[in-house]
């Protein structure tokens, strides 16, 4: 008999995404192919506390299910309990936001010496900080939108430029976004018109990073696309985001039972802007250096121009999360997506061990 191979599945955190973690983990679980992989889900609650295989089975089933943290110390004071787990082949972590996909949990697994599902240490903090993407976007060639970056201390500066709503309209256009630069999910993104949403939207952003971005408004429709592998990778087909009028495709929008966006897939457009939307996503996973998986996000404006939106290296695995639905539509289904991106893991993994890291 075949032994199989033993899965970490990590999910939860202490991000605002903590409830899509929880659901991308269960979502995963039950898709998983039972006969090649055994499961341990590991649950960081939203405490950051790293809870036993018993507990996280419970949260699995029930969302809302919660445990206290036995010790005084949070975020790593169970951390040692990793190492008492069965043996570990491969960690699958679906920890979004802060501390999962930013290369923290990342740089953990390499400690540990295991190979993990996703994205390694450098493309994780990179395609996490909106910022360093375009810049790198920019590099290859993809067109981004305009933006102005804003640091904790010239927010803290009262008399800084950036703040006064008419000079930024100077160069980005009075209508634009205010987002955080190293968040997922749309957490923190407020659209802004005047000067007093303008204010309003800083303060919020500011909630969630020390630097936030503001951006031109790029009018259009959203187009996405998946990529699955390493030096090869595969670059899956376009979808389409059709959100109400007056609206973005928000956190709400995105994970909401009543949403107002309208998901399209295959999206319904002439192929050369498909080949436009699969070229540029090549182009920014092979710059940011990702590996495994990552969801690339565009703008379609009414001209044809496709334009850079982010760059989400651990997207999500809900019921109605865009990458697994890209690759279904490719022909892999949910199943064996999960046992591809596991594959390409310990492929990573595996060829890193061939490397030196010292003279011979």
């Amino acid at each position: 008999m075949t032994k199989k191979t033993q899965v970490g599945l990590i999910f939860g955190g202490n991000s605002s995404e903590y409830e899509v973690s929880i659901v991308s983990g269960r979502n995963i679980y039950k898709a998983i192919d039972k006969e090649k992989f055994d499961v341990h889900p590991i649950w960081i609650t939203n405490k950051g506390y790293f809870a036993n295989e018993e507990e996280s089975f419970k949260v699995l089933e029930d969302p809302s299910y919660q445990v206290k943290n036995p010790h005084k110390v949070h975020n790593i004071s169970n951390l040692i309990e990793l190492e008492n787990l069965p043996e570990i082949d491969v960690f699958f972590p679906i920890v979004h936001g802060n501390l999962g996909e930013d290369g923290v949990l990342q740089g953990l697994f390499r400690l540990m010496n295991k190979p993990f599902v996703g994205d390694d240490v450098l493309a994780a903090a990179v395609t996490m900080d909106k910022e360093f993407t375009k810049i790198l976007a920019q590099r290859v060639g993809v067109p981004v939108a305009d933006w102005i970056a804003i640091k904790r201390f010239e927010y803290d500066d009262k008399n800084n430029d950036k703040l006064d709503y008419e000079k930024v309209a100077e160069k980005l256009g009075r209508d634009m976004f205010v987002k955080p630069s190293n968040q997922g999910s749309s957490v923190g993104v407020s659209h802004v018109t005047n000067a007093d949403e303008y204010a309003a939207a800083l303060k919020e952003a500011f909630k969630y990073d020390d630097k936030v971005l503001v951006e031109e408004t790029v009018p259009g429709t959203e187009v996405e696309t998946a990529v699955l592998g390493n030096d090869k990778p595969i670059v899956a087909g376009v979808g389409q985001i059709t959100n109400a009028k007056g609206s973005f495709y928000s956190y709400k929008n995105k994970y909401d039972d009543n949403s107002t966006s309208k998901l399209q897939i295959p999206a319904d457009l002439p192929q050369e802007i498909i080949d436009t939307v699969r070229r540029n996503a090549r182009k920014v996973y092979e710059v940011t250096e990702c590996s495994g998986m990552a969801r690339i996000d565009s703008m379609l404006t009414p001209g044809g121009k496709v334009v850079l939106t982010e760059v989400n290296a651990l997207p999500g695995f809900t019921n109605i999360s865009m990458y697994p639905k890209l690759f279904e539509e490719a022909g892999v289904p949910y199943t064996e997506l999960i046992t591809r991106l596991i594959e390409v893991g310990m492929e990573r993994f595996d060829h890193k061990k061939t490397l030196l890291h010292k003279h011979d």
